[in-house]
């Protein structure tokens, strides 16, 4: 027989080193969680139309509108809070995934399917960004209009 694998102070050893590795991971994890937690994104889109800031969770906390917005018509406003609000969530999860990096590392399948799990949550496709404010009726001149000019 192997002495090593009865060797009782090997053993202890090792159960050491796991117990400092789990003890490690669990406050880095801690970490993570708690940066996570405290990150704020803010995004204004290229014309100065919008500035918007969303949580953690990718939820809007703030929204602020431009005087430009006065002779921007509806739809476009529309369209331009939606490309802001997908490319604050895409900031949002390059951020997050920076953290987890950080923290817990990419080495292990734990830390990269946080880190995907993260990515898939957050981030919106071009394909989504086009569907989520459509093409207003050109029919309809009235709606092309800014609101203050419709008084």
């Amino acid at each position: 027989m192997d002495g090593n694998i009865l060797d009782p102070d090997g053993a202890r050893e090792r159960l050491a080193a796991w117990k400092d590795q789990i003890e490690k991971l669990a406050a880095d994890t801690k970490t993570m969680s708690e940066r996570l937690q405290e990150v704020r994104v803010t995004a204004t889109d290229p014309k100065g139309l919008v500035e918007l800031t969303i949580d953690s969770t990718g939820a809007l906390v703030d929204i602020k509108l431009t005087n430009r917005m006065e002779r921007t018509a509806p739809d476009e406003v529309s369209r331009t809070i939606m490309a802001t609000l997908a490319e604050a969530k895409n900031q949002l999860a390059d951020r997050s995934q920076e953290i987890i990096a950080d923290t817990v590392g990419t080495e292990s399948a734990a830390a990269r399917a946080i880190s995907e799990s993260v990515g898939n949550h957050l981030r919106t496709s071009p394909a989504e960004e086009s569907t989520a404010a459509p093409e207003a009726d050109v029919e309809d001149d009235n709606e092309n209009k800014s609101f203050m000019e419709k008084w």
